[in-house]
């Protein structure tokens, strides 16, 4: 998910590091999602202002707050079986 290197560009910041510090240097990176694309600004903007012990923890910090951009289909498991009467039922099929 971190293509275009902005992942390269995080595993080499200096940590620890604040999420401010993360959003200043690089806010504009777009990070490459299944159903679009994302500031790092705006994913780290839905955090609470942390502090990053090292690129490890900021990727998951990154991961963690994706928006539902980087889900490939909103609502679908197949581990369980849809819900009766949920609004992400598949359309039914006669075959």
């Amino acid at each position: 998910m971190l293509r275009n290197r902005t992942g390269e560009r995080i595993d080499a910041h200096q940590y620890p590091a604040t999420t401010a510090e993360l959003i200043e240097a690089y806010g504009e990176e777009r990070l490459e999602l299944p159903n679009g694309s994302e500031r790092i600004a705006d994913v780290l903007g839905r955090l609470e202002s942390e502090t990053f012990e090292s690129a490890d923890d900021a990727r998951m910090a990154v991961y963690s707050a994706v928006s539902n951009k980087a889900v490939g289909r909103v609502g679908y498991s197949d581990r369980d079986p849809t819900p009766l009467g949920s609004p992400y039922a598949p359309e039914p099929m006669s075959f």
